[in-house]
């Protein structure tokens, strides 16, 4: 099957089931998960469909969000380089906020019991690993919560962050690029994630290679927000030159 008719298929299913993923599509047409990762950039390009977090969903469809235990073992290793990568980024005693994200959840199952932070998140299931750490003072934000991503948002969320200065935000999203910079399905999380920026000190982003280049409805920041990008080695040369010239650091893990 050549690329065209290959890419036209890819199309067809999307439309049908309302989303693809890279790697049912490479077992289907028995090529391998890069060949299908571009005929979804070129598809991404011609306007049809959207690549999101492991495949693609029909153009217009900007709103789509994987739930929380989709999020959990998608890219799983490479989540987990990223979050042990990140431990080294936290203050020896000072404080963090955990945004809510399936890498930053698994950075506070890898904090070390000697570990002696203050740590602030809106995220159930962050907090929920971290109440018994014999270490860490932990300060759970209150807010309406979301139930496909269990983090608190809205008007009480948004009111505490307004009260921290913290020393370091282990920051997530669902998409990251040179061009569109920060983006997440839903208002409602974007502005807490843009309180969360405001209210930090340095700015730190967990995201793995598959996010770069996506793009999601509700926009709440810029790379030049971010001081430091940690991700897998999955991510191009190009596009780690693009991002870096947008200002941040890139770490490749």
């Amino acid at each position: 099957m050549y690329a065209p008719e290959r890419q036209q298929e890819i199309l067809r299913l999307a439309r049908e089931s309302g989303r693809v993923d890279v790697l049912s599509l490479a077992e289907e047409f028995q090529v391998t998960a890069e060949t299908v990762r571009r005929d979804l950039k070129a598809l991404d390009r011609a306007g049809l469909v959207r690549r999101v977090h492991g495949g693609a969903i029909p153009a217009g469809r900007l709103d789509f969000e994987p739930d929380l235990a989709e999020r959990e073992s998608t890219a799983a290793d490479e989540k987990d380089r990223i979050a042990r990568a990140a431990l080294a980024e936290l203050p020896a005693d000072g404080s963090v906020i955990l945004d809510a994200g399936s890498t930053v959840a698994r950075v506070a199952a890898d904090l070390p019991l000697e570990s002696a932070l203050t740590v602030v998140t809106h995220s159930l299931p962050t907090a929920a690993r971290l109440a018994d750490h014999p270490g860490i003072q932990l300060h759970l934000i209150g807010g309406r919560v979301r139930h496909r991503t269990r983090a608190a948002v809205d008007a009480w969320a948004l009111r505490a962050y307004g009260e921290v200065r913290a020393d370091v935000l282990l920051l997530a999203a669902n998409g990251f690029s040179a061009d569109h910079g920060l983006t997440t399905p839903d208002l409602a999380e974007a502005a807490v994630k843009r309180a969360a920026i405001a209210a930090a000190r340095r700015v730190v982003l967990l995201a793995d290679s598959a996010k770069c280049g996506e793009e999601h409805f509700a926009r709440f920041g810029d790379l030049a927000d971010v001081d430091l990008l940690i991700t897998d080695s999955g991510l191009s040369d190009a596009d780690t030159e693009a991002l870096e010239k947008s200002g941040v650091e890139v770490r490749r893990v």
